[in-house]
């Protein structure tokens, strides 16, 4: 079956909602009574539009657009779901990096794109309410979840702990001196190290990058000197040396790094997770939601895919479209009371 051009789909729509319109105004009797079957075509024509979708998706190459550079723990997540479903799809999957304003650009940019299911978004943890410009939970539809983990909490070599209770103390006698570079602004790394900083009564100066991969090269470097990161980022540089593990993020400690502590056995009550998922433009075709989920839920029950996310010290997140929502919608809540709380400047 042909798929409508974009523009028709519109024109359907929009003339869908004139009719509804029209059924409620003060036009004649005998054109009003006209409407509701106008009403019923219109509707016949998006569901036949929808079921093409579904069954002629994709017939070109899709893109998938994230927030943040190459070499980051978001890249890397999609890059390995990407590979799954160009093979599953038959079409090409594009990564696209639009770094900057804490998955601002990048997430308005899928929110005004065609709805067609042609341009993925990558939803996660960093994405902040108070950074972007408009209500990501309303504005973009979703369609899976893809995994989470813990995030690690990492110091330079040159930094005199070997512990989260002496990084306490020696930050403590040295207010404002000690750099805590992050992902950027209202990122979940940002976040959990301005819980860390409540929680543990500690001033540090807060030094945002543009995603993960050019703040752990400055860690390495030793130009700042603490971070609050994605195992899948930080796990490479803690095995090779060139940074400390003091503990992980999560509420009990992680079977990739069984050495190290958890932040909560130390600070009890933290914790603070890092998350990846996928979202479409609203008003994408249910069918072509369904049939995304469905590939990506299959890769996340491959072994293979299994294997490399345990490798990352992550696990997969299978999840319908609903129980994805709920669980980003409640982790957004819970980060927003983060912010309330510690006072953190987000914007």
């Amino acid at each position: 079956m042909k798929i409508l051009p974009q523009r028709e789909l519109t024109f359907i729509m929009r003339l869908t909602a004139a009719l509804r319109f029209a059924a409620t105004s003060s036009l004649p009797r005998a054109v009003r009574a006209l409407v509701p079957l106008a009403i019923c075509l219109a509707g016949c024509s998006i569901a036949g539009i929808g079921q093409a979708l579904a069954q002629d998706y994709p017939s070109r190459p899709v893109r998938w657009i994230i927030g943040f550079p190459p070499g980051g723990s978001t890249d890397t997540v999609v890059r390995i779901m990407s590979e799954w479903l160009q093979t599953r799809l038959g079409q090409s999957v594009l990564v696209e990096n639009k770094s900057g304003a804490a998955s601002n650009i990048a997430t308005e940019a899928v929110i005004n794109a065609p709805p067609d299911g042609y341009t993925l978004a990558a939803v996660n943890a960093t994405t902040n309410k108070r950074t972007l410009t408009f209500d990501f939970l309303n504005q973009l539809a979703p369609v899976a979840g893809l995994a989470q983990g813990p995030s690690v909490m990492v110091v330079h070599p040159s930094v005199p702990a070997n512990s989260v209770a002496e990084f306490i103390a020696y930050a403590k006698a040295n207010p404002g001196k000690i750099n805590m570079g992050t992902p950027g602004i209202g990122t979940t790394g940002h976040m959990a190290g301005e819980l860390f900083k409540a929680m543990a009564g500690i001033d540090l100066v807060h030094v945002p990058y543009r995603g993960s991969a050019p703040a752990v090269t400055d860690l390495i470097g030793g130009q700042v000197q603490v971070m609050f990161d994605a195992m899948i980022s930080t796990l490479p540089q803690i095995q090779s040396g060139k940074i400390r593990a003091l503990a992980v993020t999560t509420a009990t400690r992680s079977a990739m790094l069984p050495d190290v502590p958890a932040i909560a056995e130390t600070v009890p009550g933290y914790e603070a997770i890092i998350w990846y998922g996928v979202g479409v433009p609203r008003g994408t075709a249910a069918d072509v939601v369904t049939k995304l989920n469905r590939e990506i839920n299959a890769g996340l029950a491959s072994t293979k895919m299994r294997s490399q996310l345990s490798e990352l010290g992550s696990t997969p997140i299978v999840a319908s479209p609903g129980e994805f929502w709920t669980f980003a919608r409640s982790e957004t809540e819970k980060w927003e009371k983060v912010i309330r709380q510690s006072g953190a400047r987000t914007e």
